[in-house]
């Protein structure tokens, strides 16, 4: 069983910053790409960035320059750091994997359940 829990969510006012973490737990034997996606109230999920099992990285043009995706390998881990936040970046914030849990089975899709962030003007 594969689990991926975030952490780091919260209220901050305009202008903060915040730090997301996402743990991937349990059989796994590798981990493709990592990816930190978002939902508003009333609206479609979307992605805000995305990180490859290499490095190579890709965020959402309304967070470029403002967010950085990385990820430690070793950890399982993968993160979300927020400066410069706005109050249209107030979402809930879900972790995503394509994660294979045995060497012989493909990739699956995981996600986690998602930590609230808000800011406030």
């Amino acid at each position: 069983q594969v689990q991926l829990v975030e952490s780091g969510g919260g209220l901050v006012q305009a202008g903060g910053s915040l730090r997301l973490s996402c743990a991937a737990s349990g059989s796994i034997f590798s981990i493709n790409a990592m990816g930190w996606y978002r939902q508003a109230p009333g609206k479609q999920r979307e992605l805000v960035a995305l990180i490859t099992s290499s490095g190579s990285t890709n965020y959402a043009d309304s967070v470029k320059g403002r967010f950085t995706i990385s990820r430690d390998n070793a950890k399982n881990m993968a993160y979300l750091q927020m400066n410069s936040l706005k109050p249209e970046d107030t979402a809930v914030y879900y972790c995503n994997a394509g994660i294979r849990q045995w060497i012989w089975e493909g990739v699956d899709d995981y996600w986690g359940q998602g930590t609230q962030v808000t800011v406030s003007s």
